[in-house]
């Protein structure tokens, strides 16, 4: 039925439907004993209704399941606290029904168990027909010989019913499954209560993901020499990001002779750390930017403890992806140590992965003061003391073995990136 269009039609097909169906006059009926019976759950009183009047054995329609549901997830009690759902949909065509109406839930549990432990939890329950509790004889058999005494099987739990029911299940779930695989998680239903509730609420718990664009604001924290700068450079050319280095943006604000750079340049002649207030300003001017708020960033070099990393996310500068590179403190110190510069050409080597094509080139190598082992231990040994507290600021960070080959290395970040964030509930 077109809104827009003048005057209203409504198809024919809604009015046979609903003849065919009885569907009026069940809607009359079941409104009818709501107002009277006034039950507490409303939607269980409807389903045990339907159930007493569907004597000829015939399915209750789906639209009709539909709008009982769709009813009651209108009322306040769900709207504000929110809904568990159990034994619907049984089919796909009713998991269909349910989203073309806009029902879809925010997480899919599929309890499994094989079959003949289902068998088996079924066949044993007994009830006892004056208190209408259910016992079983295998698992929580009454200690009361009175309360044994009477109880009776429960009935459509005899087995043969159970492998109908089983049958019928196992033909029907695939289809469920595939409606909600974007939601969904198994969990084994064969153990423990406890531990079954465990896992539900572990999932329950998490935040589902958003396939919505964003822009990439990304952290790379590793040790020195783990290859930071070469995985953000990477990242910077392939995904059209700004590669903002930290250390770089101290040399160009000294070059610049601004204000801020006129601050660190005496911290950095005397070769003592930049104070964090003078570094998140000049940060902070970098990351609000135009390139860096509309195409996105990616930082390394900062920051290196918790402090910079709350003061980061003070000054809005949120990031949605944190890569931790991790590398042993002895590939490091190979890494490092090992690495010269020809001051003829520029270029860098490594005396076992690059080494120098000629003897001449290897006589004239220059070995940065930086990379000497001791100085390495030093920088190593200031990552390691705050790198703990800063991972668990960053608890959604992910870590990386970044002691393989580097194109190795950029596939495992690249793998992340591209999967959907975790969204943020408010």
């Amino acid at each position: 039925m077109d809104s827009t269009k003048r005057p209203l039609r409504i198809p024919p097909e809604f009015a046979t439907y609903a003849e065919k169906h009885g569907i009026f006059d069940m809607h009359k009926r079941l409104l009818e004993q709501l107002i009277i019976h006034r039950p507490d759950n409303p939607i269980r009183f409807f389903i045990q209704l339907l159930k007493r009047e569907n004597d000829d054995g015939e399915p209750v329609p789906t639209s009709a399941w539909v709008d009982l549901i769709e009813e009651r997830l209108k009322q306040f009690d769900c709207v504000k606290k929110g809904w568990v759902m159990s034994g619907f949909p049984e089919t796909k065509e009713q998991a269909v029904a349910l989203q073309a109406i806009g029902i879809y839930p925010k997480h899919y549990i599929l309890l499994e168990a094989p079959d003949t432990v289902l068998i088996e939890r079924a066949a044993g329950k007994r009830k006892d027909p004056i208190s209408g509790e259910i016992y079983h004889i295998t698992f929580d058999w009454p200690s009361n010989p009175d309360i044994a005494e009477r109880l009776q099987l429960v009935p459509g739990n005899f087995e043969e019913d159970v492998v109908d029911r089983l049958i019928v299940y196992h033909r029907n779930i695939d289809g469920i499954t595939e409606a909600y695989k974007r939601v969904m998680k198994v969990i084994n239903a064969d153990q423990p209560k406890a531990d079954v509730f465990s896992e539900v609420m572990s999932f329950v718990s998490s935040s589902p993901r958003t396939f919505a664009p964003h822009t990439p604001r990304i952290v790379l924290l590793g040790p020195t020499g783990s290859g930071k700068a070469v995985h953000a450079a990477l990242l910077a050319s392939k995904y059209n990001i700004v590669n903002v280095r930290c250390g770089q943006l101290i040399k160009q604000a000294i070059a610049d002779d601004s204000k801020m750079g006129g601050a660190c340049k005496a911290y950095v002649m005397k070769g003592l750390q930049v104070p964090d207030a003078i570094l998140m300003s000049i940060l902070s001017d970098r990351l609000s930017q135009v390139d860096c708020v509309s195409r996105g960033w990616v930082l390394h070099g900062y920051p290196r403890s918790r402090e910079q990393g709350e003061q980061l996310s003070f000054e809005g500068f949120i990031p949605n992806r944190v890569f931790c590179l991790d590398v042993p403190n002895d590939s490091v110190i190979e890494r490092l140590t090992l690495r010269a510069t020809d001051p003829v050409t520029g270029e860098r080597y490594h005396i076992l992965y690059n080494p120098p094509p000629t003897q001449e080139i290897k006589e004239r190598l220059v070995v940065d003061p930086r990379d000497q082992q001791d100085a390495v231990k030093k920088r190593l040994a200031r990552y390691n003391a705050y790198m703990d507290e800063l991972a668990d600021f960053y608890t959604d960070s992910q870590h990386i073995n970044a002691d393989q080959d580097p194109h190795t290395v950029f596939e495992c970040i690249e793998s992340m990136l591209v999967k959907p964030l975790p969204k943020t509930e408010f």
